[in-house]
């Protein structure tokens, strides 16, 4: 049985178990080629996150997306209609799975953060090393730092490793 790299769970009708295959099982239209087109610095391709939340069919009472990273304990909660439409899934590089090197199994970016008008959204948004996206009501679990200090070192942190 293949290894599931996503689970979309929370405030949604159907939870959904994604594995690498599933991921490129996603229609042509649903993909995204080539991060590196809209994050320079990444690389990468993925799926649109409203393609995978199609599948998932949030709540109506669904008003966050919590970004788990289980690996290195860390979480980003944004709000849901902010990211919806921005959000990608990058899962694969070069036709394989997308290294840890390069924040894999599963890294979430966000093509313009400015395009989602909201203070909630930084660089701490574009998570690596996903493993679950949960969909809840309210701000769900948050472990950015809260303060510029703390941003700056564990970007420190982040670039050392």
């Amino acid at each position: 049985m293949a290894q599931t790299l996503l689970r979309i769970d929370g405030e949604v009708e159907c939870m959904v178990e994604l594995t690498f295959g599933d991921l490129m099982a996603f229609r042509m239209e649903e993909q995204v080629r080539d991060v590196g087109r809209f994050h320079p610095t990444r690389s990468g391709d993925g799926v649109t996150l409203n393609s995978i939340l199609e599948r998932a069919e949030p709540k109506p009472s669904a008003t966050y997306l919590t970004l788990h990273a289980t690996a290195d304990d860390f979480s980003a909660s944004v709000p849901l209609d902010a990211v919806r439409d921005e959000g990608v899934v990058v899962y694969q590089l070069d036709g394989g799975p997308l290294p840890a090197s390069k924040g894999g199994p599963i890294r979430f970016l966000i093509r313009n953060p400015v395009a989602c008008h909201t203070d909630e959204l930084d660089d701490c948004a574009n998570v690596k090393f996903i493993d679950r996206i949960e969909l809840t009501v309210g701000r769900g679990r948050d472990t950015r730092p809260d303060d510029d200090e703390s941003h700056e070192e564990l970007h420190r942190r982040q670039n050392a490793s």
